[in-house]
């Protein structure tokens, strides 16, 4: 039983990972690759407080807080290894939101909590409010979506969708 868990864990990573490899060159990669190994200063695979205050150090900052440096890190949400660097530059530089920011603007449209958004009123606000979709975009963001039978989208999931990629797409 741990060995299924185990593969379908290291399914998930993977498949998570390879959308965020896919928003790069092959050459960006390789100096993300580098940077992170010149921040990673105990070469264990994880940036932590210790290797960033050295990083500091390095660069003649020696005066960062233990707090600045804490909210440097709960940016990955967990240990930062070289695909939650990435994906934090990812997110960064491609203008993604984060997920918390795409859920609250969702919740806008939800004022009773359903979780849901319904597809039909969802297209037409699209199409007619601030940047104006075309239908051909609002149907390219429609094929991912998760919409149930009586046509409500799960924003939630739509929400993980956006800044995880799609499962489907990665099959």
């Amino acid at each position: 039983m741990d060995n299924i868990a185990a593969a379908k864990r290291g399914k998930t990573a993977q498949r998570g990972s390879s959308n965020v490899f896919s928003m790069f060159e092959q050459s960006q990669i390789q100096e993300f690759k580098e940077a992170f190994g010149c921040i990673d200063q105990n070469r264990d695979g994880i940036i932590n407080k210790a290797d960033l205050k050295e990083t500091y150090a390095q660069l003649g900052k020696l005066n960062v807080s233990d707090e600045e440096l804490e909210s440097m890190l709960t940016e990955g949400k967990g240990p930062i290894n070289f695909t939650v660097f990435l994906t934090l530059f990812g997110e960064k530089l491609n203008g993604t939101d984060p997920e918390e920011t795409i859920l609250a603007a969702f919740k806008l449209f939800d004022p009773n909590a359903s979780r849901v958004v319904n597809k039909d009123e969802f297209r037409r606000l699209l199409m007619n409010q601030a940047d104006k979709f075309t239908a051909e975009e609002v149907d390219q963001a429609f094929a991912v979506a998760p919409i149930d039978v009586t046509g409500n989208i799960d924003y939630k999931s739509l929400c993980y969708i956006i800044t995880h990629g799609d499962e489907k797409e990665e099959s």
